[in-house]
């Protein structure tokens, strides 16, 4: 039996604070910078600068008190069950300390029937400034090299709450998981595995027990049931399931998605979950995920926490965000090491929409001390995460870290280092160590990236994974990605602001500039300019540098997934940096941190698609995957900018399934466009960069009708029209349109479908700066 207990808790400083010693209400699960927000005492740390006042947070003892009911149950046993404690607390019950912890990342379950009263108890969570205890393992280890001048290797906690290249500093303390009472007699279920295999399930049962009787442990699932009895003395057993009828679990775009209640009881305690019969195998040196014996083309985005306070990702949150990454045509996230093991909400939804998911164990660009504390606290928290998410199917990789071994290969770190531990037997012994004991029916990766061996080159691109980062670090143009031919891009991005809407509700500056979104890069300002140059004219106002650095993002992106796709099967795998952000900032994200979708969102969707048409260098490139053949005529034309075809060339194409073709296109000097068309698929490309292809001035004819849900905007060329794209936040920050980045031809029109409750303006929805072009002057 289970009791939450999130009612009537109160926060109050344990010393000194800003706003005083009086307590204050607090939600639970919550945070204190949530708590202090709701309460008016500190300004909102999303607008304008509130973050930098507001550092005194972390460095602040903190007291969670609530009081509740208690009478007898007729249980033998009464625990207090944590799920996430921010993070070095001490858990008090009617005065007496039932126990400690360090470590956000785990759960902890405390003994507490002995100190519970008839009546009213009273519970405090006594929580150590996250600074203080960081700092001090510091100093008793000894500094490790990383990327800020933060102590995050030091604590187990949400690497990213101390700040990061698209985050702000806002170090957390608070009860940010469920916490209740759990009743039980007998026996329960202290851990229950489901390791899948294609044809059934072996169920790995540990059973806690309050005496000597024999305790009977049943699972059963899809229609088969098993039962064993564990003796006296016995805490341990394995059931295993055949399920040869069992239908199999797909990743998305391969396949369905069935999933099966497994229902596992010992006693009248009683565990169940969905789970999916599916096999996941790495080949390690090409990296390539293989699911049921089928190699399978990764197009995905990393994930970061989607708010900085992780207590207010709400079920519906996270729908919105996954049905934003598979909208775009994606089939797999990557859980990113700087931040936290993701929910049973997060792994739920992700089964359900055949999203694989690599979860990422929580180390991120940096060195991290192995002794004690740590030692320990790593290998609690691996067996803790790699038991509760092992029952799903979108699980398919355990990845040791983000960035660390390439860290220590290529980021100066030996010298500062001195000898000193910095994580190399995390990655090596104690990780790969857990997971075999534990899931070994899913694949470990040492780190990301990785070639596959200690002594390989991280950056080796002919092996492993690679993320790159000389595009956008070193200020080269986005065409560079190029220059590279991997076998699976892990990491890249290129940045752009966030929609109008959320950075103007970010920012009191009037008007607008382009300082006026928060940027964390160092020199990201200067970068997102210097990427202009050679691809877009350089802005002279706030609304062109807006709608250029979007649309050079956008950009950026497609052209590198566009070429690591042409590369299949030789590369299997582009994931995107990143799809979210967790608040609203200049970052690399495709939805911005209000939940908006920028351009770049659009176009992935195109770059996503399971059948693509692209180039490669001169060749045009067929990229089909999908279990079915692509075939038909295929009509490739060289045009003028008036619309005239030059050349042209057709040719009956088959494309096999989970295949690339290609083919050369007919050229002609005069030529500044090309067009291929095969089946419903159009696109258009232009052979040289904007600044050097002379386009005339737009002229377009504009029209808005009213629709169920919104506006209908129909435009239709007069002349070239080059990445036409429509901002309707701009009138209403609730507003959003069907698509983006829409080319046209003379002659040709397109409608867009604005979404909105309000009544705009039509003739604004039709205007400058709502609807935009490249060539509109």
């Amino acid at each position: 039996m289970y009791r939450a207990l999130h009612d009537g808790w109160t926060l109050r400083a344990d010393g000194e604070a800003p706003h005083g010693p009086a307590a204050i209400p607090a939600a639970v699960p919550g945070s204190v910078h949530t708590d202090l927000l709701a309460a008016g005492l500190i300004e909102d740390p999303y607008r304008d600068d509130n973050e930098t006042r507001l550092g005194w947070i972390g460095r602040t003892d903190w007291i969670y008190e609530t009081a509740f009911d208690w009478h007898d149950d007729g249980h033998e046993r009464t625990d207090l069950l944590c799920e996430g404690l921010d993070t070095v607390a001490t858990v008090l019950l009617n005065g007496h300390e039932l126990g400690g912890t360090a470590n956000m990342h785990r759960t902890y379950r405390f003994p507490a029937r002995e100190l519970l009263r008839d009546g009213e108890n009273r519970l405090e969570v006594r929580f150590r400034a996250p600074y203080a205890y960081a700092e001090e393992q510091q100093a008793r280890h000894g500094e490790r090299p990383g990327p800020y001048d933060e102590p995050y290797a030091f604590i187990r906690k949400m690497a990213c709450n101390f700040g990061w290249d698209w985050g702000p500093t806002l170090v957390t303390s608070g009860i940010w998981r469920p916490i209740g009472l759990s009743s039980w007699s007998g026996a329960r279920l202290a851990e229950v595995r489901p390791l899948v295999r294609g044809d059934g399930v072996d169920v790995h049962v540990r059973v806690e027990r309050t005496g000597d009787a024999p305790v009977t442990v049943t699972a059963d699932v899809a229609g088969v049931s098993v039962e064993t009895k564990l003796e006296q003395g016995q805490s341990e057993t394995v059931l295993r399931l055949d399920v040869p009828h069992a239908e199999r679990w797909w990743p998305r775009g391969h396949g369905a998605q069935p999933l099966y209640a497994l229902t596992v009881r010992a006693g009248s305690d009683e565990w169940r979950r969905e789970i999916g019969f599916r096999t996941v195998e790495l080949d390690t040196d090409a990296f390539r995920l293989v699911v049921n014996g089928k190699p399978v083309y990764v197009r995905g985005f990393n994930w970061i926490p989607d708010d900085c306070f992780p207590a207010r990702v709400t079920p519906a949150r996270l729908a919105e965000r996954f049905d934003q990454a598979t909208g775009t045509g994606a089939n797999a996230l990557r859980v990113w090491g700087g931040g936290v093991y993701e929910s049973e909400e997060f792994y739920g939804l992700a089964d359900r929409l055949g999203l694989m998911v690599w979860q990422d164990f929580p180390f991120a660009c940096s060195a991290y001390p192995e002794e004690e504390p740590f030692r320990s606290e790593v290998e609690a928290e691996a067996r803790d995460n790699v038991a509760r998410l092992s029952a799903h199917p979108s699980l398919v990789l355990w990845c040791g870290n983000n960035e660390n071994i390439e860290g220590h290969q290529h980021w100066d770190w030996r010298e500062p280092l001195g000898g000193r531990s910095w994580g190399a037997g995390f990655y090596h012994d104690v990780l790969p160590s857990v997971v075999a004991e534990l899931d070994p029916t899913r694949p470990y990766w040492p780190g990301s990236p990785y070639s596959g061996a200690p002594d390989r080159d991280v950056r080796d691109p002919s092996t492993g994974t690679v993320h790159i980062w000389t595009v956008w670090g070193g200020d080269l143009g986005y065409q560079h990605y190029a220059d590279y031919t991997p076998r699976f891009v892990a990491e890249f991005g290129y940045q752009g602001p966030p929609t109008y809407a959320t950075l103007r509700a970010a920012s009191s500056d009037e008007p607008l500039t382009p300082d006026s979104s928060h940027q964390k890069a160092p020199g990201g300002q200067a970068k997102l300019l210097k990427g202009l140059r050679g691809h877009l004219p350089e802005p002279r106002t706030f609304d062109d540098w807006h709608y250029w650095t979007q649309l050079n993002q956008a950009r950026a992106m497609a052209f590198g997934v566009q070429r690591f796709r042409a590369l299949m099967p030789y590369c299997m795998g582009t994931v995107v940096w990143q799809l979210n952000d967790c608040w609203p900032v200049t970052s690399w994200a495709a939805v911005d941190g209000a939940g908006r979708r920028k351009p770049l969102w659009y176009a992935l969707r195109r770059s996503f698609a399971d059948r693509l048409i692209t180039r490669l260098g001169a060749e045009v490139v067929l990229v089909n995957d999908t279990d079915e053949e692509w075939s038909g005529l295929l009509e490739l034309a060289a045009l003028d900018l008036s619309g005239r075809a030059l050349a042209g060339r057709e040719e009956q194409v088959t494309v096999s399934a989970r295949a690339t073709v290609r083919v050369s296109p007919p050229e002609d000097p005069g030529a500044r466009l090309l067009t291929a068309r095969l089946g419903d698929e159009r696109v258009v490309f232009a052979l040289a960069e904007d600044p050097d292809m002379g386009y005339p001035r737009a002229e377009a004819a504009a029209f808005t009708e009213r629709e169920p849900g919104g506006y209908a905007v129909t435009v239709t060329a007069g002349t070239v029209l080059r990445d036409l794209a429509l901002f309707p936040d701009r009138l209403d920050p609730d507003a959003s349109v069907d698509d983006q980045l829409v080319t046209l031809l003379p002659g040709e029109s397109v409608t867009f479908h604005v979404t909105t409750d309000k009544e705009l303006d039509p003739a604004a929805l039709t205007s400058y700066p709502v609807l935009r072009c490249v060539n509109e002057s």
